[in-house]
């Protein structure tokens, strides 16, 4: 099924409420009413103000971007401050947040919205976020307490739908009861478990082999996964092996462990992967986590102008309105061990500390690691029961109460097997597809359970606060061994001119199996034993090249380490594109921080060199011979300008629908990414592949019927879409994006829309470009995932950093910072990350003292 984020509104809407929508719009826009509740909820940015939980004064320094600095004399104090300042800029979406992790946004929005409300209650988030409060340490469950004091402070000093943001006043017309409730820390902890499950690695291609499996022989579905190339695409790790000692990188390599894996016919679990695919993606890819992806790399001294590190990082995320990001600076006026952060970053709201940028001795990016963390178990289910090698044991239930804004509670009946809760419960006619059984296991299965690593409490909290006082690499590490899930690449920098690697997370290790298709559950053959050492994680330590680049492709081969940590990797073409960037840079001569900002804009198709000689080498005649000509002389860049990208990009995606569609089911047809370039890659030595055929003709298709077929569409779609005239088809007319707010911007009430919405924006780059800004080959070229912000952090001089955000700091319709960094995102542009007090200062447009 194909969800369309955050639609919760019941559609049709009766013309009665279409009617006073478009009435109270309106009005909104024109008269003098309109421009005050605009701008009621616009916080207050400078002068003086009493908040209280406060112990000393507060002083919060804006820039003209909107982006808060904020010094005090106590973490208490700061992290209070910081949750005042994210609910004057963000509350509705934190508001939003925690009810999606939740599970409550029936609430909010009514019906519409009762699949999503059922997953997640399912998986049961912010039960095991309660779980996890009070294995938390002291000192993060004070900062979290002060946190929520701080968006308590703002909630009682801004009462009313208007004095709190635009969406409660619109929100009135169909929910006019709605009252949000105060801030607690297991809403802050809550949203780990929406990072978790939008970084969540494989289980969507686990669902997709299941899938595919349904139509295919496994040799074909193992087809469309092909392994990842080591020979040409080189892994982050490219030294060191386990040892006694732990993960030692001056050991020679050793052979890997082949686990046996065994595969069920998945047809059963149709169902099971609706359920999977209806959760909301808050900062990931909307189709699934398919598209996740994120560069990050750190250049040593020895190779920068300055003599110091380089430390660059783009997360790739489903673009928000607002963006998913908040920047903001944490400054204790003096560090110390009782205060010890001076961190300038990237943070969530609704969550207390900076999740990637610097302090003033260290520097951290993340890009997703997507090791294997879930499992999808077929379980047998008999009454309450479920079968367990050979003993049919009772399922632990509980009974959940939804709330629906506007009709009566739902109440939900979950059940869980040891393995987890069964998800294909979710859907009401889940169990019209379950009765079919795996062939291999000669046994039927009624229900799929989801084991996963996020659904146990953790310790990422703690993490968070331990990276933003790190600082040294011990430090560093001392803090990644408890970022538990989501599991990321952390790269590191610091003053000193270190650089680092480290792989961090909750990995299991499997008894049998290797996670890449679902596996039964009654047999106890696929149980997890324990989890991954975090010595015995790939780490590096100024590796000797000087440099490292991670784009979540393969951590190390699986031929120099004993666990299995994944096998669906991205397959390197963006990590590849980036060593072979900077390599060309080096034998120039040293980087500086205007080197690795290029690098981040780099478009390059890593495809096209394989596919664009094999379409110049066909004969074709009409149109398309003349849309082909600019391919011959064209370099691969995906430049807005370029025609020849537009032409490409168009070809591949109809070589895509028309190869593949045929042959597999709507759940795993493909949408994008570079695990298609490398099926196509090896196809196009194949001429005569059955994936080439299409079985809705009745003669037999090869590759170069297909590349024909494709260009001739792919010209008739242009020509009708862009004009007749080739020479003026533009790559940034076709890939555009549309910045939409997560509640109302898909309401489909234009002036609703308009209130919140911002472009269309044209945008460079593709998928697996470096400059990632992906699209979805089955509906058109619009961007649905990209660089969700850009960051270079120069260890010389941290006023010398740069970034940007999406969008921008507010999250308040039509103010000045609502949007006012996304032109200069979409031109490759960054503004400067200040870090010392006396730059910020200079730099301040608006100083807002906070008082106990």
């Amino acid at each position: 099924m194909k969800f369309r984020p955050y639609a919760w509104m019941p559609r049709p809407l009766t013309w009665l409420a279409r009617v006073v929508t478009v009435l109270v719009v309106l009005a909104l826009a024109l008269a003098g009413a309109g421009v005050w509740a605009v701008r009621a909820s616009f916080p207050q940015l400078s002068g003086e103000l009493k908040v209280e939980g406060l112990s000393g004064k507060v002083t919060v320094y804006r820039d003209k971007t909107g982006v808060p600095h904020i010094y005090a004399d106590s973490p208490e104090d700061l992290f209070l401050a910081q949750g005042y300042v994210h609910a004057q800029d963000r509350f509705f979406e934190m508001d939003f947040r925690r009810h999606v992790t939740a599970g409550r946004l029936s609430e909010m929005f009514g019906p519409s919205t009762l699949v999503e409300d059922k997953v997640i209650r399912t998986m049961g988030w912010r039960r095991i976020a309660e779980q996890e409060l009070p294995t938390l340490s002291e000192q993060t469950r004070r900062y979290l307490d002060a946190y929520a004091k701080g968006v308590n402070s703002w909630m009682g000093r801004h009462k009313g739908s208007f004095g709190r943001s635009l969406e409660y006043g619109v929100l009135l017309l169909t929910n006019s009861g709605y009252e949000p409730e105060p801030w607690t820390p297991a809403d802050s902890v809550s949203w780990l478990k929406a990072m978790a499950w939008d970084l969540r690695s494989n289980l969507s291609e686990e669902i997709g082999r299941a899938l595919a499996a349904s139509r295919l022989p496994r040799e074909r579905v193992e087809q469309l996964w092909p392994g990842y190339p080591f020979d040409a695409h080189q892994p982050i790790v490219t030294r060191g092996s386990v040892t006694d000692r732990g993960f030692d990188q001056k050991e020679e390599p050793r052979g890997g462990v082949t686990q046996p894996d065994t595969a069920p016919d998945p047809a059963a679990l149709t169902r099971a992967a609706g359920a999977v695919r209806a959760v909301p993606s808050l900062t990931g890819d909307p189709r699934g986590g398919r598209g996740i992806g994120s560069n990050s790399w750190v250049v040593g001294g020895r190779h920068t102008a300055s003599g110091k590190p380089l430390l660059s990082n783009d997360p790739h995320l489903a673009p928000n309105m607002p963006s998913v990001w908040y920047q903001a600076g944490l400054h204790c006026r003096t560090k110390s061990a009782q205060c010890p952060f001076d961190v300038t970053g990237f943070t969530f709201s609704g969550l207390p500390g900076v999740i990637i940028g610097h302090n003033d001795r260290i520097a951290w990016g993340f890009t997703n690691l997507g090791p294997d963390v879930a499992d999808l178990y077929l379980e047998r289910v008999r009454d309450d029961s479920y079968l367990f090698m050979g003993e049919w044991r009772p399922l632990t239930t509980r009974v959940e109460k939804i709330e629906v804004a506007g009709g009566e509670p739902v109440m939900l009946r979950v059940r869980d097997t040891m393995h987890g809760p069964i998800i294909s419960d979710v859907l009401q006619d889940a169990k019209d597809a379950l009765p079919g059984t795996a062939k291999i296991f000669k046994e039927q299965a009624e229900a799929v359970a989801l084991k996963w690593t996020a659904l146990e409490p953790g310790r990422t909290a703690d993490a968070i606060f331990e990276l933003d006082a790190a600082q040294d690499w011990q430090g560093f590490r001392a803090a990644a061994a408890k970022f538990e899930v989501p599991s990321q690449n952390l790269i590191y920098a610091d003053v000193e001119g270190n650089i680092g690697y480290q792989a961090p997370g909750r990995i299991p290790v499997r008894t049998r199996g290797d996670g890449t298709w679902p596996v039964p559950g009654w047999t106890g053959e696929y149980s997890w034993q324990a989890a991954v050492p975090f010595d015995e994680l790939p780490s590096l330590y100024n590796p000797p090249e000087g440099y490292i680049v991670t784009a979540n492709n393969a951590v190390i081969d699986p031929e120099r380490y004993p666990h299995m940590l994944t096998k669906d990797w991205a397959y390197g073409y963006r990590s590849q594109r980036i060593l072979d960037r900077l390599g060309a840079e080096l034998k120039k001569g040293k980087v500086d921080a205007a080197t690795m900002g290029a690098v981040q804009q780099d478009t390059d198709n890593g495809f096209a060199r394989f596919l664009v000689p094999r379409l110049t080498a066909l004969k074709v005649a009409g149109g398309a011979a003349e849309a082909l000509e600019p391919l011959r002389s064209w370099d691969g860049s995906q430049e807005m300008e370029s025609g020849a990208a537009a032409y490409f990009n168009a070809v591949w995606r109809h070589l895509l629908v028309e190869t593949f569609d045929d042959d597999l089911p709507e759940g795993a047809w493909p949408s994008g990414g570079d695990r298609w370039f490398e099926v196509v890659r090896v196809m196009l030595d194949r001429a005569d592949d059955p994936f080439w055929d299409d079985t809705r003709t009745p003669q037999k298709e090869t590759r170069d019927d297909m590349l024909r077929r494709a260009m001739a569409m792919a010209y008739d779609e242009l020509t009708e879409r862009l004009g007749p005239d080739v020479g003026a088809w533009r790559w940034g007319d076709l890939h555009t994006l549309e910045l939409t707010s997560q509640t109302f911007g898909s309401s489909g009430i234009a002036p609703v829309e308009w209130l919140f919405n911002r472009g269309p924006f044209p945008v460079p780059g593709s998928d697996d470009a470096v400059n990632a800004a992906g699209w979805d080959v089955q509906e058109d070229y619009t961007v649905n995932w990209l660089p969700s912000m850009r960051m270079v952090v120069d260890l010389s001089d941290l006023d010398r950093s740069q970034w940007i955000n999406l969008t921008g700091a507010s999250g308040h319709a039509f103010h000045d910072n609502y949007w006012d960094q996304a032109p200069l995102w979409a031109s490759g542009r960054t503004t400067p990350m200040l870090a010392r007090e006396e730059s910020i200062r200079k730099a301040a447009t608006h100083t807002l003292v906070l008082t106990p």
